[in-house]
């Protein structure tokens, strides 16, 4: 590649790093090891995966040709290769590239473990939103590199991107013993139930902040993409499958969180219960669904979840405006904990068990403990409360965790 060549990438992305804004940033990015030779970031279309590389190279590099930045899916790579153009940098002097939205290249796996062996002092980074596509090559690249998840606003996020307070992330064992107090400090001067509302309804993904009026259309195009694109991209199927997971990810997020009668389910869609589950699990690995099963394992061996729901209020919003108000807590609930890192099953009492001790009732400030009265480590997280007492917890504090 000439000098000519490398000095148009180069301007690029000088002028993406130049633009990005600075005012907020996701906690992800202090937690990431970019000592690292090989990193993956993945997570959900529209969370912020290129927002927080360009902030991480206007940090983090003085030298604007010693970090490049390169959009994968710019039209330049249509008639240009990118290993010709990673090596130009190399040779050039550059130590580190950031190569987003990876999906857009046939066969990405083999050009990322390719750079890596060929160029052993080069660091790399890259980002895919074909979410589904990534989780499939896991397992190929898993020995050389540092992979981390980049989820959706917590609501903790949200609070500190609307201006409104900047709160440490609380873990739950403290939150668990110290509600009270924290939540004495944390509410003074803020109206905490409108923001947790409004955050329930569109504060989910980052872009909320651009598309205004428009988000809900934001997040079904959203899920158009996802099972539009990147499924094809993964899966030899035909238009006809994509209608029905289309229909079954509407039929599911209808009935949320009750599992509906599957084998009825499978029949109205026109499939067997094998290409059923593997359509269910293709939305949950998809994030758009939350399956939730009384046994961590059932779900990895392709089992009947116990209850199905969105995986986020926004998207249960967005495909079901009416939803009703108790799914829309325990969505909360339950997308919350796992993004922080959770293991949550479904117990024989209670709606949540997590990390096998700790059992949750979700509801109501009227709440009562009458189900789980006589369980040990039990908990209400109860909505329209600023400030709980005792085992009754805020359940807009369990989006502090992260």
């Amino acid at each position: 590649m000439d000098i000519t060549n490398l000095s148009y990438l180069y301007s690029l992305s000088v002028r993406r790093v130049r633009d990005v804004p600075m005012k907020f940033s996701r906690r992800l990015l202090h937690k990431i090891d970019w000592e690292n030779r090989l990193i993956s970031l993945r997570g959900a279309r529209g969370t912020g995966k290129t927002t927080l590389l360009l902030q991480h190279i206007k940090t983090s590099f003085s030298d604007p040709q010693q970090a490049l930045y390169l959009s994968l899916d710019h039209l330049w790579f249509k008639t240009h290769s990118v290993y010709d153009s990673v090596e130009a940098h190399v040779l050039n002097g550059g130590t580190h590239v950031f190569l987003d939205e990876v999906h857009y290249q046939e066969h990405w796996e083999t050009l990322i473990k390719t750079l890596y062996d060929d160029f052993p002092m080069l660091h790399i980074v890259y980002t895919g939103s074909s979410i589904l596509k990534l989780y499939k090559a896991q397992a190929d690249l898993s020995r050389r590199q540092a992979e981390y998840v980049l989820p959706g606003l917590s609501f903790s996020e949200y609070l500190e991107l609307e201006g409104l307070v900047k709160i440490p992330e609380i873990p739950l064992d403290e939150l668990l013993s110290d509600h009270v107090r924290k939540a004495m400090e944390l509410t003074e001067g803020i109206s905490i139930i409108k923001s947790f509302y409004q955050y329930l309804q569109s504060g989910y993904y980052p872009f909320y902040k651009d598309v205004h009026s428009g988000y809900d259309e934001r997040i079904l195009q959203i899920i158009n993409q996802i099972l539009e694109s990147d499924y094809p991209a993964v899966e030899n199927i035909s238009n006809a499958t994509i209608r029905k997971i289309k229909k079954m990810l509407m039929i599911l997020a209808e009935n949320a969180p009750q599992t509906p009668n599957m084998s009825r389910l499978y029949t109205e869609l026109e499939t067997d219960r094998n290409q059923g589950l593997k359509m269910l699990k293709t939305l949950e690995t998809a994030d758009l669904l939350n399956l939730l099963s009384s046994d961590s394992e059932s779900l990895k061996n392709m089992s009947r979840p116990d209850k199905i729901y969105c995986d986020n209020p926004n998207i249960m919003y967005a495909l079901c405006p009416n939803a009703e108000i108790g799914c829309i807590r325990e969505t909360f609930f339950l997308n919350q904990l796992r993004a922080a890192g959770h293991q949550v099953v479904y117990p024989k009492q209670g709606d949540f068990l997590i990390d096998g001790r700790y059992l949750f009732e979700v509801g109501g400030k009227r709440k009562s403990f009458e189900q789980i009265k006589d369980l040990a480590d039990s908990y209400l997280a109860v909505d329209d409360t600023q400030i709980g007492s005792g085992h009754r917890i805020p359940l807009w504090m369990f989006g502090l965790l992260y």
